[in-house]
């Protein structure tokens, strides 16, 4: 499923118009992405949770030529399912 097909399922389950679906998925993303900037967890009870970790800076290797390289750190968003999410899958 991409973006477009979720907002026409969001817009047929909510009896909203494609536009305003869009509207409230875009939000809903803008808010994830702004919250996870800031450092902050987003808890959705029974869906998961999403959160940022940090991966530190590494050496590691070119595979051609064997030449170490820096791996720079970085910060990276991270998704943990909820109990009610894996059991729905399961």
């Amino acid at each position: 499923m991409n973006k477009n097909e979720l907002i026409a399922r969001v817009a047929d389950h909510a009896k909203l118009t494609k536009t305003d679906a869009a509207k409230a998925v875009d939000s809903v993303l803008d808010t994830i992405i702004a919250s996870l900037k800031s450092k902050e967890e987003v808890r959705l009870a029974g869906f998961g949770t999403f959160a940022v970790t940090h991966r530190k800076a590494t050496t590691g290797r070119n595979p051609r030529t064997g030449a170490p390289i820096k791996i720079p750190a970085t910060n990276l968003p991270k998704f943990r399912p909820g109990k009610g999410l894996r059991d729905s899958v399961n």
